[in-house]
């Protein structure tokens, strides 16, 4: 690495949570570890034609919104956790800097800018995260196991002994369960460790490589005895997952908002931040505006996390998702809920959907989008395709509303500019969501209304 000879004043951060800068020359220099406002000299690792790339090295101006680090495991050094990128600033300073980041990829990448701002959706800093995969890796030259995300620009398992991000409860096993795995003859055939937090439940899942011999299943059986958790076993893919010891209580989650309860397996996709998913479905719901004769249509409807809050309120809820076994389970949470009259649930390819395929499922009122990272840009295709050319659907309508709720910024920012400058939609409200604390993954929630 060179050390630049040049103060350099940080401009803003990128979406990998470095500092934005630009030289003498010209050139943008990216700089890990630097924040907005900031007068700073960097280590320089990496140099295009266009750009430079290194980290924080020296700091003659620091930033107000510049703290301390509660996790001793974060930071720049050499064996640092890369599970965390921003706890050196102001928890409040990164929901501004997320909504900033939703604003700017709406306007730059889509065109789009929201009428409303919204309040971003926020909560506990710390201990939040209820769902985390933890890699495991038995040193045999130090006798050691490692248990925790990697560390930072590295395949390396970071020497993890607390974690703030977790409850403390579940950073409280990181030692004990090390001395397991180091009791366990599989000990350097168990790669990792998923977490899966519901109301009254810690489920860890292992992942093996190999049968595990009864010994080993004994220790794991007096571990879980001792502190209270449930084991799942993991010998192959996730659809091999299974309980250990079928007794004590279901994985589940409530959104007691609208009195349902989601039971879910540890390898289910729910969201990390239970606290977060409640105030998000809450605030989806109410801008959506769901009238008791509306029907509603839930794209990407994974469990149900949508579609039976929805289901509450509504005449008539269709849920939609990709795979015929997750709609099952949504089947199945429906009943368990007393809401199977109200909804119903299909499987379609939504990453191939036409004008026609989407004149299949009917008119509704009202849409409720939430895709993965991918986006939903050929169901924001299909409506734009039909503004266009309404004899490719005849007599479809499309929603008078859409909320559109998104794990990735650039391409929620893309959809949109084919609702709005297409489709002929205005987004009415938009707002980030701090989903995860101390990283610079940005949620958001977006709505879309179109005139009569």
């Amino acid at each position: 690495m060179t050390r630049t000879t040049e103060w350099l004043r940080v401009e803003s951060l990128d979406l990998e949570a470095q500092g934005v800068a630009h030289n003498a020359e010209g050139k943008v220099v990216f700089i890990d570890g630097a924040l907005p406002g900031e007068l700073v000299k960097a280590d320089i690792g990496r140099r295009k034609n266009n750009w430079e790339q290194g980290q924080l090295a020296e700091i003659r101006k620091e930033s107000p919104l510049r703290v301390a680090p509660r996790c001793p495991h974060f930071g720049l050094h050499a064996g640092a956790c890369g599970g965390c990128k921003m706890q050196h600033l102001h928890p409040a300073a990164q929901v501004a800097v997320k909504q900033r980041v939703v604003e700017d990829n709406l306007w730059h990448l889509g065109k789009v800018k929201p009428e409303v701002l919204l309040r971003p959706i926020e909560g506990p800093a710390w201990g939040y995260r209820y769902r985390a995969r933890f890699s495991v890796r038995y040193v045999q030259k130090k006798g050691v196991v490692l248990i925790g995300f990697h560390e930072r620009k590295s395949r390396y398992v970071a020497d993890m002994q607390v974690c703030k991000v977790v409850p403390p409860v579940v950073s409280d096993l990181l030692m004990p369960l090390r001395d397991l795995i180091m009791a366990m003859e599989e000990r350097d055939r168990l790669p990792q460790i998923e977490l899966a937090m519901g109301d009254e439940v810690i489920a860890l899942v292992l992942r093996h490589l190999n049968p595990l011999p009864d010994g080993d299943v004994a220790l794991l059986r007096a571990f879980a005895a001792t502190h209270c958790v449930q084991w799942w076993l993991q010998p192959k893919g996730p659809d091999t997952v299974r309980l250990l010891d079928d007794f004590g209580p279901q994985l589940s989650y409530a959104l007691p908002e609208f009195g349902i309860r989601m039971p879910f397996k540890p390898t289910d996709f729910t969201q990390v931040n239970p606290h977060i998913n409640a105030s998000l479905v809450g605030r989806a719901l109410r801008l959506l505006a769901v009238q008791p004769g509306d029907r509603v249509i839930d794209w990407f409807c994974g469990l149900g996390n949508f579609t039976l809050p929805l289901a509450t309120q509504a005449r008539e809820v269709l849920g939609i998702e990709g795979s015929e076994a997750l709609v099952q389970r949504s089947r199945e949470n429906a009943a368990a809920n007393g809401l199977a009259h109200k909804t119903r649930f299909v499987a379609r390819n939504l990453f191939e959907m036409t004008p026609e395929l989407l004149a299949q499922d009917g008119v509704a009122d009202r849409w409720l989008i939430d895709p993965p990272r991918e986006g939903a840009f050929a169901l924001a295709k299909a409506v734009a395709d039909i503004a266009q050319d309404p004899s490719l659907a005849p007599g479809w309508q499309p929603p008078k509303r859409i909320v559109y709720v998104s794990c990735n910024p650039a391409t929620l920012a893309r959809d949109a500019g084919l609702l709005v400058n297409v489709a002929g939609y205005r987004c009415t409200a938009a707002s980030a969501v701090n989903m995860f604390p101390h990283t610079a993954h940005v949620e958001s929630v977006a709505v879309f209304e179109r005139d009569a």
